[in-house]
């Protein structure tokens, strides 16, 4: 197999393993099992913890980018995001455990820092465009994404988290209205 099939496979066993035991539990010795390679191999590929979180998100930010490229009308495009943006349960559940292992571990190691920016300048750079191609007028894009990439990270660690008052349909509807209101869509497209 080539090196980049093998890197491919410890890139998503790490992001599975981070996922369900967290980074601190995670050993080097079981992510090279779970990919079918030598712990030497996981190694040369990745000096640190912090490296292998960092390049798990980024894999698994590249791997969504198939279900990110949402079609049809600038609407039913913007729900899409915002659905491929939440805690779903499968893939973008793990995702999101492996943004609060981020966050967590980019406040005590600075290094992680800007990873969490440049992933989330890709995030911004998604809805900004989006934003703009759908023609929405007098609408400040940038600020728009931001708040949008806000209130998504607040509603859905609440939904991770099984809070009761914010189960996922009530993230989704609160993101969207919030973002309606923000692209001045009537009333028919906010609730509807």
């Amino acid at each position: 197999m080539s090196d980049r099939s093998a890197r491919e496979r410890i890139l998503e066993a790490a992001a599975e393993r981070i996922a369900s035991d967290g980074i601190d539990a995670v050993r080097i010795a079981r992510i090279a099992m779970d990919a079918r390679v030598s712990t030497a191999l996981v190694h040369y590929h990745f000096a640190t913890r912090e490296a292998l979180l960092a390049q798990a998100l980024e894999y698994s930010f590249e791997t969504a980018g198939d279900v990110r490229d949402s079609e049809g009308d600038p609407v039913t495009r913007l729900r899409a995001m915002i659905d491929q943006c939440l805690p779903l349960p499968g893939e973008l559940e793990r995702d999101w455990v492996l943004w609060v292992e981020l966050w967590l571990r980019a406040v005590r190691h600075p290094e992680l820092r800007p990873t969490a920016a440049k992933l989330y300048a890709r995030m911004n750079r998604w809805f900004r465009d989006a934003i703009e191609e759908g023609g929405f007028d007098a609408v400040d894009s940038a600020a728009v994404a931001d708040r949008t990439l806000a209130l998504i990270d607040g509603f859905g660690v609440r939904a991770l988290l099984g809070d009761p008052d914010m189960p996922l349909e009530r993230a989704r509807a609160e993101v969207w209205d919030a973002l309606a209101g923000d692209l001045g869509l009537h009333a028919g497209a906010r609730s509807g």
